[in-house]
């Protein structure tokens, strides 16, 4: 007999060997002895008071032994002479969509502008320490996408758009810990996920497929609505049957050709704002209701913050507990920051993007010249403006949380994770009034809401400008492009992800439609 039950453990239980085995045999009502095992299901604390509270959802088997087989399979077939399909970008939804191919006997051709993962870190390393970037090499492009080096988390609220259950499995398959199978917020970490990509893109060519990296598309060859052929820069035209265009929300030139060669294309509304950096400790204080270091069996704390300021939304973007802020420019000339955390996220560093929503067909009526690029020019001008600010290097503008608040220059700043560096800048006036006022009302509105938060020990830092793509790739129902035959525009770079995740997610079905119309 197998009961799935919920249980809760306060954080003195939880040290305790065999707390479940003995809460679920009371709530049961069957001896210990009885219960052959338990499979927990699902894992996350709860805070909201001052007794903290572990919530579990665990599988009880009574008299009965727990199952030792995984419960998803993943059978790859060798396809190194079946049918193509062509992919455009190797990050989560590219990846997917290659696995999935397999599985489904075609055999896919990966074509990535940047390096794999190994190589990619030495240009990782020229930007921190140089300052310089490489436009197709750097944390937004290459193997594993943007993804791979800034953080890792699976948390996904697309649920209706697949089966994340799989994703999970097929990432613990490729050698993810399976507790990402059971926490609430799963996180990978940036130090794990490099091996774990490795792993997928050696399944990919184990079973037949093939990755071209350092391999950027220029242009498209289309006949009567047909994509027909894809260029190279190297000046390599090759014939396609289908392609899956999922070159991230950062591929700037792929909607500039689109554009060019009047492919229809959407403004999508997006976000935009600054990097806030703390004390781990602060956050940890505050979340957990202590007055010193947390408890050790407790994770970094996180947040998440929402307040609505002049019918826009302001809200935190990729939190990350014990974390890093990264450079993440894709060119020379402009500054965009990002966030990150390490797998056991220790670093003494709490950061979040806290971002305010654009709606393009409303803030933006100095860009309409630009039509559906408005947003992206409008991102393009709030990097340079930071570049400038910084000091015309990766250095970023940053102020005193305060301050920005106040409206006054700091007159010092605090340390950072920020490698690269900080330059004191009036952020208050650098940024547009429609992000800049709403920030500062935010920020005030989350002091209020997280006592401690609204505190000179943090930064602001300039600018968290690429939450997602400020442009839509529109598709149909089956989701092919409504104009072009055989172009498949899929995940965070087409305008339908947000995440890890939902990009895998995407991926597979793009690929699944991709071979739908063959």
């Amino acid at each position: 007999m197998v009961k799935e039950i919920q249980l809760r453990v306060n954080l003195f239980e939880e040290k305790q060997t065999d707390i479940l085995k003995r809460k679920a045999s009371k709530q049961l009502d069957v001896s210990t002895s009885e219960i052959s095992g338990i499979k927990v299901l699902r894992k996350s604390i709860d805070a909201r008071k001052k007794q903290i509270i572990f919530n579990y959802k665990v599988a009880v088997y009574i008299n009965e032994p727990l199952p030792n087989k995984p419960d998803y399979t993943f059978e790859y077939q060798d396809v190194s002479s079946a049918k193509e399909i062509h992919i455009i970008g190797f990050g989560p939804a590219g990846m997917y969509a290659a696995l999935r191919c397999i599985e489904l006997g075609y055999k896919p051709i990966v074509l990535e502008r940047g390096k794999n993962v190994q190589d990619r870190r030495r240009d990782l390393r020229a930007i921190n320490q140089h300052h310089e970037v490489n436009e197709d090499s750097n944390y937004c492009f290459g193997e594993g996408g943007a993804g791979t080096y800034s953080d890792g988390k699976l948390y996904t609220r697309s649920l209706k758009r697949g089966d994340v259950r799989r994703i999970f499995e097929n990432l613990v398959y490729h050698g993810a810990t399976d507790q990402i199978l059971i926490d609430a917020h799963p996180h990978i970490g940036t130090n794990k996920l490099p091996k774990i990509i490795q792993n997928i893109r050696e399944t990919i060519l184990k079973f037949g497929g093939e990755i071209h990296f350092e391999t950027r598309v220029v242009d498209f060859t289309i006949k009567n609505n047909k994509l027909k052929a894809i260029l190279l820069q190297n000046g390599t035209e090759m014939a396609v049957n289908s392609v899956i265009l999922a070159t991230g929300h950062s591929s700037r030139d792929v909607y500039e050709l689109l554009h060019r060669k009047n492919i229809l294309l959407k403004a999508k509304s997006f976000a935009m704002g600054v990097r806030v950096e703390h004390p781990q400790q602060i956050i940890d204080q505050i979340q957990y209701s202590c007055s010193g270091e947390r408890d050790e069996l407790l994770p970094a704390a996180a947040y998440s913050l929402v307040h609505q300021v002049g019918n826009r939304g302001v809200y935190s973007f990729c939190m990350c507990p014990g974390g890093f802020i990264v450079p993440a420019a894709t060119a020379n000339g402009e500054v965009v920051v990002n966030g990150m955390s390490p797998s056991r996220r220790n670093n003494k560093f709490a950061n979040s993007g806290i971002v305010v929503e654009i709606n393009v067909d409303q803030d933006l009526p100095k860009y309409e010249q630009f039509g559906v690029l408005k947003g992206l020019q409008f991102q393009k001008d709030l990097e340079k403006l930071a570049f400038n600010a910084g000091g015309k290097t990766q250095v970023a503008p940053a102020q005193r949380l305060t301050d920005f608040v106040e409206g006054k220059l700091s007159s010092t700043l605090n340390e950072t994770s920020y490698q690269p560096g900080l330059n004191s800048s009036p952020m208050h006036s650098i940024l547009p009034k429609l992000i800049g006022s709403r920030l500062r009302k935010g920020f005030a509105s989350f002091g209020k809401k997280m006592h401690g938060y609204y505190t000179s020990e943090a930064n602001i830092i300039g600018v968290e400008s690429r939450t997602s793509s400020p442009v839509n790739i529109p598709r149909k129902e089956n989701l092919e492009h409504p104009q072009i035959q055989g172009l498949f525009p899929c995940g965070e770079g087409g305008g339908y992800a947000g995440g890890i995740i939902s990009a895998a997610m995407d991926g597979e079905r793009c690929a699944e439609a991709a071979i739908n119309l063959l």
